[in-house]
């Protein structure tokens, strides 16, 4: 495909998901006349991936509800959505993209959505049928194929993937051990009061924790039947679901002129090293004017993300400022978070972790971070006066909120 040759310019979008659907979407309502070329490894339209270790994984809902928007949008508002197309190399000097099938693609701006990939267990047995990641829509329909009521299943991991997954199957009737590094579930994430009652939560619901542990291999003749520990545990199992991370998807940058490191580098505007490129979502690595450089892999973001790039292509000088939010839905507990911090020195609660209803603040050398809610605070996106809204506002602004008035049940959040 030559695009130059059509008079027109072009904004080629590499990665169809959650943010490269919405970049698509952004452009052309924001008045982008040009060419859009959107290019998806994965079959499928742009869509966002959290039903697929909650509510589709067990089978309670379609993805309709988490499209970008319907199958014919594309082609009725001329974006060339080309799934199937993996891009191995970038060429920004030539200003075209090489696609595994030989195929060009020109562009004039470009914009790099590519996400993650799954980390990989490096132990033995890892390959044997029945050892299974998620993050593929084709991954989760293969989970659901061998997750029958009364099948033994281990994950790997208890990050939030890990967690989710544990609870839905425990939800569908499975048996479930959960290997972890920590002591408990989300420790390195929420600290460890919040994780000693996620813990407590999946222990009560039937969870097996193999807690302070790690897999170094898996065993059995043509499936997976046995998970082996580092402490010499052997887990009898029928499948297993490994949540261990992303590392992003940057193997078509390697050795460009486009800088690199813990994914794409990118300005407050998503623009990237190199002019006319810009990143958003999984990948980009943000140097957001709150929170400094930072990557963040979750909906909320890669949905907002999305959206701001397009704007930068179309030439705002706007920076990036969301405060970042996201959730957790574990059995009937909803787990809210709003900001981002990597390490605190005080964390506040109001309400209580015995009552399991509770919101935390992270504070940084006094400056409130972060907050998290459980079963408590109210979704920050839609709840304009409950407490993670306001915790986000006071977030904003690099306020240091003192930790009595945090934990003060009468005190106003918006008037610290």
């Amino acid at each position: 495909m030559n695009a130059k040759a059509t008079g027109e310019q072009v904004v080629v979008i590499v990665g169809a998901g959650l943010a490269g659907g919405n970049a698509a979407v952004t452009l052309r309502e924001e008045g982008w006349r040009g060419r859009i070329v959107l290019l998806g490894a994965e079959p499928g339209i742009p869509f966002g991936r959290p039903p697929l270790s909650k509510t589709y994984l067990r089978g309670e809902e379609d993805l309709s509800a988490w499209y970008v928007k319907p199958a014919d949008w594309y082609g009725e508002h001329d974006v060339e959505l080309r799934t199937g197309s993996t891009v191995r190399q970038v060429d920004t000097a030539l200003k075209h993209l090489r696609l595994a099938s030989g195929e060009t693609v020109d562009y004039d701006k470009l914009v790099l959505c590519t996400g993650g990939r799954n980390r990989r267990l490096a132990v033995s047995g890892a390959s044997l049928p029945g050892v299974y990641q998620l993050r593929t829509l084709a991954e989760c329909d293969a989970i659901r194929q061998v997750a029958l009521p009364g099948a033994r299943a281990v994950v790997v991991g208890m990050s939030f993937i890990g967690s989710e997954v544990a609870a839905s199957l425990r939800q569908m009737g499975l048996e479930v051990t959960a290997v972890l590094p920590g002591a408990a579930p989300l420790a390195t994430v929420l600290g460890n009061e919040v994780a000693a009652v996620l813990a407590a939560i999946h222990r009560e619901q039937g969870v097996h924790l193999v807690t302070n542990d790690q897999v170094i291999g898996f065993e059995g003749g043509n499936r997976v039947e046995r998970v082996l520990t580092a402490k010499g545990a052997r887990l009898a199992c029928s499948l297993v679901v490994a949540g261990i991370g992303i590392a992003p998807a940057t193997d078509a940058l390697a050795g460009g002129a486009i800088a690199l490191d813990n994914g794409i580098l990118v300005n407050e505007r998503c623009q990237t090293s190199v002019p006319d490129v810009f990143a958003a979502g999984d990948v980009a690595n943000l140097l957001h004017p709150v929170f400094g450089r930072v990557r963040v892999e979750h909906f909320n973001n890669a949905e907002k993300q999305g959206r701001a790039v397009a704007r930068a292509v179309l030439g705002t000088l706007q920076a990036y400022e969301y405060i970042y939010s996201f959730w957790s839905d574990q059995y009937e507990h909803k787990l809210e978070y709003v900001g981002h911090v990597r390490r605190w020195d005080e964390f506040v609660v109001r309400g209580s972790t015995r009552n399991r209803k509770l919101v935390g603040f992270y504070l940084a050398e006094g400056v409130l971070r972060a907050a998290v809610g459980l079963d408590r605070g109210g979704d920050p996106e839609l709840d304009e006066h409950g407490e993670m809204a306001a915790a986000g506002r006071l977030i904003a602004r690099g306020a240091r909120p003192s930790p009595a008035a945090l934990a003060d049940e009468d005190q106003d959040l918006d008037r610290l």
